[in-house]
């Protein structure tokens, strides 16, 4: 059993790398992947730990990308064995960065407006040394006893749909796929109908990625259906793409989402593991540990 959609502490997931590796291990996975929100920056912790453990593994990122040319709302692009040296993809993650402190700042400022109040500085004592997310906004709220869990400070103020969402800065599908490919990696796209419910929709996005250099397609994830699961499956294999999937696990913030496992019915197969190791160039890949 593999988990090619992980995140940790240096985006929204309350484990660091080293403790999902070990996690990991303990629940006998034979890969993963390290798949954090725009940013590389526990690659080192992350491979480390794998060579530590003996416990292939992959160092990746998670790209949101506005989709006003695939008719809206946001697609997550996985990118697999990327290099946090390349200056083309560091670059933009910084700028991505640098919105999401403005971002921060004005979620805040905004639950300050609904008389919720909390500050920044609350905030990032519950970040302490990670990157600051909403995951720590809500662990403010929790703490102020604003709210009573993180999963109600997002249901009240900091889903999509609640009153103190603020919209990030996004790259776009094809600026990323090229960023990914130039960091040496594989570009996937991640769970397809959590973009969109409507198999049509899904399927049309596909092929447009496809056209922009698109690698493979997340089948399997702990929200995606059976149904979905062969769709997918179909819609990869009609357009030359490989299958990948992951649990999408982050910790705390996702308390029903199990490492491997997802809510518990969630097999990825081994066998979807070579195809991705062949497209980033495997052993040679220094983004990638393979257990020996």
């Amino acid at each position: 059993m593999i988990d090619l959609h992980i995140h940790s502490t240096f985006s929204d997931g309350s484990d660091t790398p080293a403790e999902i590796v070990e996690a990991a291990a303990e629940r006998g996975l034979s890969a993963l992947a390290l798949t954090d929100h725009d940013s590389m920056e526990g690659a080192e912790e992350f491979l480390a730990a794998c060579r530590a453990r003996n416990l292939t593994g992959i160092a990746g990122v998670e790209l949101s990308v506005d989709t006003e040319k695939l008719g809206g709302g946001i697609v997550h692009l996985l990118g697999y064995g990327v290099s946090e040296d390349c200056p083309a993809l560091s670059d933009a993650l910084q700028r991505v960065l640098d919105a999401r402190d403005w971002r921060n700042e004005r979620i805040v400022e905004k639950l300050n407006e609904l008389g919720v109040e909390v500050t920044m500085a609350e905030v990032q004592d519950c970040a302490g040394e990670t990157v600051v997310g909403r995951v720590h906004i809500a662990q403010a709220l929790v703490n102020r006893g604003a709210v009573a869990s993180i999963e109600e400070a997002f249901e009240q103020y900091l889903d999509e749909s609640a009153p103190a969402y603020v919209t990030r800065y996004k790259l776009y599908p094809d600026e990323s796929i090229r960023l990914i490919h130039e960091a040496g990696g594989a570009a996937v796209f991640a769970h397809p109908f959590q973009w969109s419910n409507d198999p049509a929709e899904v399927e049309e996005a596909i092929r447009l990625l496809k056209g922009w250099g698109l690698d493979g397609v997340e089948v399997r994830n702990a929200c995606t259906r059976a149904h979905e699961v062969e769709h997918l499956l179909r819609c990869a294999a009609a357009n030359g793409l490989f299958p990948t999937g992951g649990s999408d696990y982050h910790g705390i913030p996702k308390p029903d989402i199990r490492l491997g496992s997802g809510f518990g019915s969630l097999n990825v197969p081994d066998d979807y593991l070579p195809p991705l190791l062949d497209a980033i160039g495997g052993k040679s890949n220094p983004c990638v540990y393979l257990s020996e």
